[in-house]
């Protein structure tokens, strides 16, 4: 056997050795008290799979009524059913209002894609419901090839900026109502390779999916900022997180060689977050009284982390605010 041989199969028992170990040693998931929400409602856009799933499952176990708000209703009543079945204690009742541990879940049809079903959750949130203590703006498109909303805009940035941007201003009276309370906004480390292009927003001179997905979660945090700044004073509190490399179907358009995936599994296996991992600093900026106050700040593994001056551009987050505004239908 040579040399080279022997330390390929070294290597190679190494990392399944290593793999087993992390596997066996179990997620890095804290458990926070529990009851520490009961009594607070939260808003969660994309619940019924990925990190959305995961966030409502915590937030749920801690006593909050939880609302999915989701596109597709069916799947996220199944994905309901499931939770309910997850949290509540064998054999126990379903979370309700009336149960003494875990909460309440509630479905509503949300398509970001689409402004009028916006404002459609949105007056039905201001009629049916009399406060909102969390709105955790998770729901996103990642990659998608060139294709619009229902309004016209390029998928990515209409989904992950405009239509959270629509849903935010329409519930913050309920917000203010309701103080003090909380916006967590979930963008990403990919905003790094992002910059906002006036003259093109809609992406309709050129496309590049990756660019795109980038300059969608930069909006995000601009948005963050210019709206922390905003809301100084009200006792609401907004603040935007990444939560790092996550396995979820979040990537279903991104290709993968067949011959390259079980390589590709066994990696994103190895090091990339469960969406529980994924899910905590989202549920940390939610619940802890640790951030209580705190607004306008950019997080990652429950941690504040520095941004990037050009996401701290505050002219180009008010510019990008008035445009908003007016690309929604909020300013005529």
């Amino acid at each position: 056997m040579s040399v080279a041989t022997a330390a390929a199969i070294l290597a190679a028992l190494g990392g399944v050795l290593w793999l087993a170990a992390r596997r066996f040693m179990g997620s890095n998931v804290q458990r926070l008290h529990q009851g520490l929400m009961r009594g607070k409602t939260v808003l969660i856009t994309g619940a019924n799979r990925g990190l959305g799933r995961a966030t409502a499952a915590e937030l749920l176990r801690l006593g909050a009524r939880v609302i999915m708000g989701c596109r597709d209703c069916e799947r996220a009543e199944e994905a309901a059913g499931q939770l309910r079945r997850e949290v509540c204690p064998a054999g126990g009742p379903d979370p309700g209002p009336n149960s003494g541990g875990a909460g309440e879940l509630v479905v509503k049809e949300l398509d970001l894609a689409s402004l009028s079903s916006v404002r459609s959750l949105c007056q039905e949130m201001l009629q049916e419901e009399p406060r909102l203590d969390v709105l955790i703006n998770n729901a996103g498109v990642f990659q998608c090839p060139y294709m619009k909303t229902e309004d016209g805009f390029e998928m990515q940035f209409g989904v992950n900026h405009l239509g959270h941007f629509l849903l935010t201003n329409l519930l913050l009276g309920l917000l203010k109502s309701s103080a003090p309370s909380r916006i967590v906004v979930v963008s990403s480390k990919l905003y790094k390779y992002g910059d906002i292009n006036f003259e093109d927003l809609n992406s309709e001179q050129s496309y590049n999916k990756s660019f795109c997905y980038s300059r969608s979660k930069l909006a995000y945090i601009l948005f963050t900022r210019e709206l922390a700044r905003r809301l100084e004073g009200t006792n609401v509190t907004v603040n935007v997180l990444h939560p790092g490399i996550v396995r979820t179907n979040l990537g279903r358009h991104v290709h993968i060689p067949l011959l390259v995936r079980p390589l590709f599994n066994l990696v994103s296996w190895a090091f990339f977050k469960t969406p529980e991992e994924g899910a905590q600093t989202s549920i940390y900026l939610a619940s802890s009284p640790e951030v209580e106050g705190v607004s306008g700040r950019y997080f990652g593994d429950c941690k504040e982390e520095e941004l990037l001056p050009k996401a701290m551009d505050e002219s180009v987050a008010r510019k990008l605010w008035d445009i908003s505004e007016v690309m929604v239908g909020i300013l005529k």
